[in-house]
Formats: structure tokens, C-alpha cells, sequence
């Protein structure tokens, strides 16, 4: 009788601890940032968990940070799922607001203006697919949870997501924010980072630096006069990195900042207070 007693008494404890266990609540889950196309959000959630924004990995910090991005023409909705170390599932809906874009058409353009010569092409692919592989970087430092300030300021002369119709063909849509400054003018560091590619001269975007943040986050910048760092160099928020120029296809000197979560591209202004006025 005392056998069956102790079966029945660990039996019960076994049966209350696993249902403890899956009524365990997920890990906190907090987000914060900018639900909006070209927008970013930072989450934290217990460092065990495992986070998915529809159906891809994403890299947990230590300290459980993680960013998403949503690129200019992100769909309105999208899904976080959290996996916690015990195996409970969250599933979290994501609501992107859609935005208006600038749209220009400009007909009666010659073909030179519209299309560049076939003869470099494999310069511009081979180009491309170097900036591509460079922001698919996945490090682990967390400087993209920092508050970006500006690389330089001036007028701003064209804005992120805005398009041009050149001849009828549409063209691709301007992914940064154009600063009209003088060459020679100092870009800073917007955020702590590493230096992931130094260009001298891109058929397009001329003088090029591309600085990583972590997590996929990078900073773009273009037509630069000159890049004062070095590739895998870590800078710090504010340090003097390049120039401003007039380098690859401009009709005159500003800086084109570009911000990426991967190949998504993201909007560099809405990671920064409002451009401060000029000195």
C-alpha cells in the first residue's frame, strides 16, 4: 500500500510540474521603433528565445536585442514568432503603414541619359553584387540600438523612396537622403560601426563607404571626395570617416546616406531628430 501511495504521490508531482511547464508564459517580447514602410524596430526578448520575422532567423544579442527592417514597399502586415527555450510559441502580427512616394516623369530625354552604354555593364553588375555581399553582413555588435545622428548637415536635396519616370521606363527609386553640402565637407559616423567596403570610385555612386552596425544594419555613403578610414577600421558616433564629393553619376556635390537591414532598404531619416540647423 505505501509503494502504490509513493507511485501516486510522484506520479501527481510529475503531472503538476509538467502543467506548470506549459503554462509557462513566453519571454517578455518588447518592441519599439517605426511601424512604416522604410522603417525600423528593435525588439527584446530573453536572450534564450529564438525570434523569426517571417519564417527567417533572426540573430539575438546577449543581452536578447534584435532589429527589423522594413523595406520601401514592405507588405502591410508581417509576422514575428518567438520560441522560447521551453518551447512555447508566440506569434505576433505587425502592422507596416504604407507611405507616399515623390514621383517625377520626365519624357524626351536622349537614350544616353536614360540608359547607361552597354559598355559598362559588367562594371555596374560587378559592383553591385560587391555592395550586395557587404550588407549581408550578420555581426553580433549591437551599435544599430544606438540614437543615429547626422553625418552632416545641410539642405536636403532628394529624399528617400521617391521615383523618376525617365522616357515612360520607370527608374529605380532613390533609397537615401541627399545633403547638399561642399566638397570637402566632413562626414561623421552616424553610430558606432566597422568599416565593411572602401571604394575609391563606383560607376554610379563614385567615392563609396558602407559602414556595418550590426545585425544587418549598414550605412551607405556616396559620391564621396574622400574616405578617411579604412576597411574592418572601427569608428566611433561622430568621427570624421570621408568627405563630401561630386564622384560617379551627381550633377553636383552632396552626400547620399543610405541605410540597409540587409537587402532591405530602410529610411536613414527616420533613425535621426530633425536635421539641426546650420552652423
Amino acid at each position: 500500500m505505501k509503494t502504490i501511495w509513493n507511485r501516486f504521490i510522484a506520479g501527481f508531482v510529475v503531472w503538476v510540474a509538467a502543467a506548470v511547464w506549459l503554462a509557462a508564459p513566453a519571454p517578455a517580447l518588447e518592441l519599439s521603433g517605426d511601424f512604416v514602410q522604410g522603417g525600423t524596430v528593435v525588439g527584446r526578448t530573453d536572450p534564450a528565445a529564438r525570434i523569426f520575422f517571417n519564417g527567417t532567423p533572426l540573430r539575438v544579442s546577449p543581452d536578447g536585442l534584435f532589429v527589423i527592417g522594413f523595406g520601401r514597399d514592405a507588405l502591410p502586415t508581417g509576422l514575428l514568432e518567438q520560441r522560447s527555450g521551453s518551447g512555447d510559441v508566440l506569434h505576433k502580427p505587425l502592422v507596416v503603414r504604407e507611405r507616399a512616394y515623390q514621383i517625377e516623369r520626365i519624357d524626351g530625354l536622349p537614350p544616353r541619359k536614360v540608359e547607361p552604354p552597354a559598355s559598362d555593364l559588367a562594371r555596374i553588375r560587378k559592383e553591385a553584387a560587391l555592395v550586395k555581399q557587404t550588407r549581408s553582413w550578420d555581426a553580433p555588435r549591437t551599435d544599430f540600438a544606438q540614437q543615429f545622428i547626422w553625418p552632416a548637415t545641410g539642405r536636403i536635396s532628394g529624399v528617400y523612396g521617391s521615383q523618376r519616370i525617365l522616357n515612360g521606363k520607370p527608374k529605380r527609386p532613390h533609397y537615401g537622403v541627399d545633403i547638399a553640402a561642399p566638397t570637402g565637407t566632413p562626414v561623421r559616423a552616424p553610430a558606432d560601426g566597422v568599416a565593411s567596403l572602401v571604394h575609391p570610385g563606383m560607376f554610379y555612386s563614385g567615392g563609396t563607404l558602407i559602414l556595418d552596425h550590426g545585425h544587418g544594419i549598414s550605412s551607405s555613403f556616396l559620391h564621396l571626395h574622400k574616405i578617411l578610414v579604412k576597411e574592418g577600421q572601427f569608428v566611433k558616433q561622430g568621427e570624421v570617416i570621408a568627405q563630401v564629393g561630386a564622384t560617379g553619376r551627381v550633377t553636383g556635390p552632396h552626400l547620399d546616406w543610405r541605410m540597409n537591414w540587409f537587402g532591405e532598404r530602410i529610411d536613414p531619416t527616420l533613425r535621426v531628430p530633425p536635421m539641426p540647423p546650420a552652423p
